[in-house]
């Protein structure tokens, strides 16, 4: 396994070792023990969660505020999506930058985002089936958002925006500017 450091501090992209044959393959998804070796964070994932969209589906950007706030380790295990963290930690260096990678069933990457960053991803395939590790549970009184279109981020989704599609929540979230209740770059998140 593979841990990546990308340019946001504390988003890190996993590329497990795949061992293949005839009979099909086998990969360690997930050690406890080397992500925190790797990366300094020694996360207890207590929610998993699966979601099934189609193409064009959007959803995001999401996060939850104050002591709700989720760490997630992101994979697709059928189809493509175009997954996405966005840095909305005030104060923080690359505030309102974001980070995107292609997760598929067939490359197996893995994107890690740790809390004080939004997320959010785009359906590239024809379907896609999505699966989280959480080290929150989910608080619906927690939930936060930011507009997956705001400009001054600027995200890249590589889907024509004709063809995204969004639930009437995701609709209605804020610019980034706007969003009541960010996070400190300077609060102890963990």
């Amino acid at each position: 396994m593979s841990i990546v450091k990308t340019e946001l501090e504390g988003v890190y992209i996993i590329e497990p070792k795949v061992f293949g044959d005839a009979r099909g393959y086998f990969f360690e998804s997930y050690s406890k023990e080397r992500f925190f070796q790797e990366t300094g964070y020694d996360i207890d994932f207590v929610q998993d969660n699966e979601s099934m969209s189609s193409y064009g589906v959007l959803r995001g950007l999401h996060f939850q505020k104050g002591e709700h706030a989720q760490s997630k380790l992101v994979r697709v295990v059928q189809g493509k999506v175009l997954d996405v963290a966005v840095d909305i930690r005030k104060g923080s260096p690359t505030f309102g930058k974001y980070v995107s990678v292609e997760l598929s069933g067939e490359n197996h990457r893995q994107l890690f985002i740790p809390r004080g960053f939004a997320h959010g991803f785009v359906v590239l395939s024809e379907t896609a089936v999505f699966q989280y590790k959480c080290d929150n549970y989910y608080a619906p009184q927690s939930e936060g958002a930011v507009a997956w279109n705001d400009p001054e981020v600027g995200i890249d989704w590589g889907v024509p925006a004709e063809d995204i599609l969004l639930s009437e929540k995701d609709r209605k979230h804020p610019m980034l500017k706007d969003a009541p209740e960010l996070f400190d770059y300077n609060a102890k998140l963990y």
